[in-house]
């Protein structure tokens, strides 16, 4: 790795472009950062019952090419696909990470009780299970509610940004008991300020948190220190 290590993201979905672009120049500035953009999986995985064959297969293809592209890690940043991309990690030699799992880390640390805020509905089940699998997997017995803010995506595909913020916040505005709320999606992260101010449970979003976790992994591997 040199000393400006090559970052690829790979999209379902341009909305999800800029957020972690954004992150990525505030918190990794010394990255180069590669976009991949595969619109046809969301299209297809919207239209599927379920995560199937041939869509997992396309993924390891992606994670194939960003390899092919000397990237030293790779992050989807679409959470509809969630085990195809264990399974793409399980194949790779440097680190290729799911959007949330940074995010789901945490969120234990506010405590068991976690609501989750998602505007593109095939990515509420696996997401839910891999949360029900990272809460396992530390001897927790947190409890996840999902919650829909319809017509949001299809504001921000419109462009309206604004639409599409105040329809996050609104649902967040509605939560009651929980000690953290997640943005499920890239896509959403521009709704967090607004949505901050709409509830005093604390509010997450995935980039951020993504972005932190594949630079210490980056650096790991390499044997370098995440400054």
């Amino acid at each position: 790795m040199s000393n400006r290590p090559r970052i690829a993201f790979i999209h379902a979905t341009r909305v999800a472009m800029d957020p972690i672009e954004t992150a990525a120049r505030q918190h990794w500035p010394e990255a180069e950062t590669i976009s991949i953009l595969e619109e046809g999986l969301s299209v297809d995985r919207a239209a599927a019952h379920e995560l199937t064959r041939e869509l997992s297969e396309r993924i390891l293809g992606l994670s194939h090419y960003a390899e092919l592209t000397k990237s030293d890690g790779v992050l989807f940043t679409c959470s509809a696909f969630g085990s195809a991309i264990e399974a793409a990690a399980r194949q790779s030699d440097i680190p290729v990470m799911k959007p949330n799992e940074a995010m789901f880390d945490a969120a234990f640390e506010y405590g068991d009780r976690i609501a989750m805020i998602y505007t593109f509905e095939p990515a509420a089940t696996g997401m839910e299970q891999e949360f029900q699998e990272a809460s396992a997997s530390r001897g927790r017995s947190s409890q996840l509610v999902s919650h829909f803010a319809a017509k949001a995506l299809e504001a921000k595909r419109a462009g309206d940004i604004e639409t599409h913020d105040r329809l996050v916040a609104e649902t967040a505005a509605n939560i009651g008991e929980a000690d953290v709320i997640l943005l499920a999606q890239f896509s959403m992260a521009s709704a967090a300020p607004l949505a901050r101010t709409k509830t005093e449970i604390p509010v997450l979003t995935s980039p951020e948190a993504a972005i932190t976790e594949l630079r210490r992994r980056v650096a790991a591997r390499s044997g370098a220190v995440a400054c």
